[in-house]
């Protein structure tokens, strides 16, 4: 990409070494080299696999806490432009497998803004740069027309958030087909109010 100046996106960013390959003095909207972590290589470790075992399997894997912590700064610095999900909602019974038969994957796509807004309350990120990974830069990045800005004219991608109303993932409120949740018990300081 460098050679020939083509635009190339990096998905599922997983290690600290791996951020040493991106430019962190250019907006994403200027970069012809852009890269993308997962929303659960921020959340989870490897020390999560103790009680979370084949729930969190994924690929590119789990990594040690170092790795989750450089992610996290690459987010802050601009080395990483966007944070995705990769969202893979497989069965109960296909993730109660043994660990080399389970399929990779987890389902996400129901929970990363609350995962984000619990990583802004404990200071790692601000709401700003929350929505500049997960919406302005997406757009920005594959040109999408109209969407990605609160803007006259554009898309209402939006979502209202109530950022003292705790939410308790729990299978009553899980949307996912598959019906499970890696964040199952798990209590977040916000909660989604409304989604358009």
């Amino acid at each position: 990409a460098k050679k020939w100046n083509t635009k190339l996106h990096i998905l599922h960013i997983s290690t600290e070494e791996e951020l040493a390959l991106f430019d962190t003095t250019k907006a994403s909207k200027d970069k012809r080299i852009t890269a993308e972590a997962c929303v659960h290589h921020l959340w989870f470790d490897a020390g999560d696999y103790e009680t979370k075992g084949n729930l969190i399997k994924c690929n590119p894997a789990i990594k040690e806490a170092r790795h989750k912590k450089a992610i996290r700064e690459a987010i802050r610095t601009g080395a990483i432009d966007v944070i995705a999900t990769d969202h893979a909602p497989h069965t109960w019974e296909e993730k109660q497998q043994g660990y080399w038969k389970a399929p990779s994957g987890l389902p996400l796509v129901q929970h990363p803004m609350l995962m984000l807004l619990d990583l802004a309350k404990e200071g790692e990120f601000t709401l700003e740069l929350i929505a500049q990974k997960t919406a302005h830069a997406v757009a920005d990045i594959f040109q999408i027309a109209d969407r990605g800005y609160i803007r006259e004219g554009y898309w209402a991608d939006l979502a209202i958030v109530d950022l003292n109303k705790t939410y308790t993932v729990n299978k009553s409120n899980i949307l996912y087909h598959c019906a499970w949740s890696p964040l199952e018990d798990h209590s977040f300081s916000a909660s989604i109010d409304k989604t358009f």
